[in-house]
């Protein structure tokens, strides 16, 4: 864990320096899946199933490549009755938060007559990948499952790695409207949604979040498909004052460090004394988490503590541009107001970043890796497309032909302006 002073003389360039630092993809992952990807693209199926025995250890078939619906609902009833509510109470937050987004089609007449606007129609299909491995993920699902469904995308096919499907995954899937559920995971999942695979039909975008190794297909396959975002390691930037509780704000920055030994977490104060009691916090609260290891490492080799004035902390943030950042005081929009690039702001004292990850209904498909800069969340525009119109009668177009003939002949396009000058010349 590194400490930054914001009165040092050298603290601009120090600090610039630790926010720039890597923490994304290797060279040789993008060389593996680069084969993966050439393998089921060109194998199709029988690559599937190879890979699932080379990297998952799991015999699959054709017939059991696919999650059936007496699966999905046994596994929907064995989940415990108080996650199924909460799977519930969530999956109806969510769906209202991206209801409220859906944009209005337009129509309007301007000026010169000419008519024009925009409709927006949803996606045909959609690609999920929802990790599996170190935990079960169902709030992946329906943060992505759930503003698909309100966008009205036909299809929506969710992959996760084989091996047991967690109850909770099953019953976010049931209440998200997902049945299409294939074992499949990794880089070669990300492949059969792009190209298609056997019974795996290619979808048009892919989302989700996963390792480094879907990562890099992700960017790979971009262009055959649509896809959201390339994931990189949890953040959190938590700015708090003495007044909180040093307990609640070492819990706030470990709930992304556990995720990851590459996640970072960065608490910046006004309070050194605060300071020091929130790292003593972090180390007593690490030995209870089973997920301390990664935490551990997280904090002591990515995060930071930075001490200054709380004025100061929007340029900060917008320099680290972190994909989340609590404001853990009083008035936080004081401060939030000033901030432009985050993926998602908390604000007060009780709105710890845990809330919007599950059930706060804002989406926790965020941008990481200082993308915040030129991109957003996850929301229901991933799922729409926009397509404009112009309609014009003959006086319209004569308003418009003569600029448009000038402007084809200085691009050096004669086929563009005879399209206009043609019309212009058989009035």
């Amino acid at each position: 864990m590194r400490r930054f002073r914001f009165s040092d003389p050298d603290f601009e360039a120090a600090f610039c320096a630790f926010v720039e630092e890597r923490r994304d993809t290797p060279e040789e992952v993008d060389a593996i899946v680069r084969d993966v990807l050439t393998a089921v693209r060109t194998e199709g199926l029988s690559a599937l199933l190879r890979f699932a025995r080379e990297f998952d250890r799991v015999e699959l078939d054709e017939a059991s490549l696919r999650v059936s619906e007496a699966e999905i609902e046994a596994g929907a009833e064995a989940c415990p009755t108080e996650v199924r509510e909460a799977i519930a109470f969530a999956a109806k937050r969510i769906r209202a938060y991206h209801e409220r987004q859906r944009p209005a089609d337009q129509r309007f007449t301007d000026d010169a007559g000419v008519e024009l606007g925009w409709r927006w129609t949803p996606l045909d299909a959609v690609g999920i990948y929802v990790p599996g491995g170190r935990a079960a993920y169902p709030s992946t699902v329906l943060m992505n499952a759930v503003p698909a469904a309100v966008a009205g995308v036909g299809r929506i096919a969710m992959v996760t790695p084989p091996g047991r499907l967690q109850p909770a995954v099953l019953a976010a899937a049931k209440a998200a409207g997902v049945s299409e559920i294939w074992r499949v995971g990794g880089a070669q999942a990300i492949a059969a949604l792009a190209y298609g695979a056997g019974p795996i039909r290619p979808v048009d975008k892919i989302v989700g979040p996963g390792n480094a190794f879907v990562t890099a297909a992700k960017r790979r396959v971009y262009g055959v498909v649509g896809i959201d975002a390339l994931a990189g390691p949890s953040e959190i930037v938590v700015v708090a004052d003495g007044a909180n509780n040093p307990d609640w704000i070492a819990a706030d920055l470990l709930s992304q460090a556990e995720h990851d030994p590459a996640a970072q977490s960065i608490l910046i104060t006004d309070d050194e004394a605060f300071a020091a009691r929130v790292e003593a916090a972090i180390e007593a609260q690490l030995p209870s988490l089973a997920t301390g290891a990664d935490a551990a490492a997280s904090w002591r080799d990515h995060g930071a503590v930075v001490l200054a004035p709380l004025d100061e902390s929007p340029p900060l943030v917008d320099l680290i541009a972190p994909e989340h950042v609590e404001f853990a005081v009083e008035a936080p929009e004081r401060l939030s107001d000033r901030v432009r690039h985050a993926g998602a702001m908390f604000l007060g004292r009780h709105a710890p970043e845990a809330i919007g990850d599950y059930v706060a209904g804002s989406n926790h498909v965020l941008p990481t890796s200082r993308a915040a800069r030129f991109s957003s969340g996850l929301s229901l525009y991933d799922f729409l497309k926009r397509t404009s119109f112009v309609k014009c009668d003959e006086a319209a177009f004569a308003a418009l032909a003569p600029a448009t003939v000038a402007l084809a002949e200085a691009e050096g396009l004669p086929a563009h302006a005879r399209s206009a000058a043609i019309r212009m010349d058989d009035r």
